[in-house]
């Protein structure tokens, strides 16, 4: 397992790739394996790498707080692709002493009875510990342009019919009416969304719903939180 080397432009490719749909080297949270990696680049990784550059980005903002993040950092060599060999030396910090017990050991390492115990312990303490934080929760901000049918629709009335829409992991934000033309004005209205619950093909089906009022609806902006 590894990445190559992750200070060559070839290793960063792998890192990039890996994390085309991942979030993190590990799991579903930041970990001391993100650490472990993100300690052996030695800088962000240029604009075109776009998921690795996202990645290294989210983990800096833990600088404060990587020696509290969960898990026990590894060898490089424990991370990434299972094809590719770790190639990158000394550049990624080990992270531990040769004393230090192994919580996720190999089957085929011989350990006492105490070592096993605690190893366990350990281990539901951070399962435990994991299982209390709360989820993260992906949102989006939305800008929505919704278009009257003429100039003599009631636009006041419009934007009310919109706000009247309620489900929740939605909330409304600010609005203004835009000219178009011919004195037709649009209504362009931001809200943000919970991903997992809100989507832009439910928001145009209940939207255009009001079709005495709605002649259609576009996203302008789309932006993740």
């Amino acid at each position: 397992m590894g990445f190559g080397d992750l200070k060559s432009p070839a290793g960063l490719q792998v890192l990039n790739d890996y994390l085309a749909d991942k979030s993190y080297i590990e799991g579903y949270v930041p970990s001391q394996a993100d650490v472990a990696v993100f300690e052996a680049v030695s800088g962000p990784p240029p604009a075109d790498l776009c998921h690795a550059l996202r990645w290294y980005n989210h983990i800096k903002s833990y600088e404060k707080e990587k020696a509290s993040l969960p898990g026990v950092k590894k060898a490089l060599g424990k991370y990434g692709p299972a094809d590719v060999e770790d190639t990158t030396g000394s550049g990624g910090a080990d992270g531990k002493d040769d004393d230090d017990i192994d919580l996720f050991g190999s089957d085929d390492e011989e350990e006492s009875e105490e070592a096993k115990k605690l190893r366990e312990e350990r281990l539901a303490q951070y399962e435990s510990k994991k299982a209390k934080k709360p989820a993260l929760v992906a949102k989006s901000s939305i800008l929505l342009d919704v278009k009257p049918w003429d100039d003599e629709t009631d636009m006041a009335k419009l934007e009310e019919c919109v706000r009247s829409i309620q489900a929740d992991g939605l909330v409304w934000g600010s609005s203004k009416l835009v000219p178009v033309g011919y004195g037709i004005k649009k209504l362009q209205i931001q809200c943000v969304v919970e991903d997992d619950k809100v989507g832009t093909d439910m928001l145009e089906e209940q939207i255009t719903a009001f079709e005495d009022y709605v002649q259609s609806m576009d996203v302008a902006a789309f932006n993740k939180i």
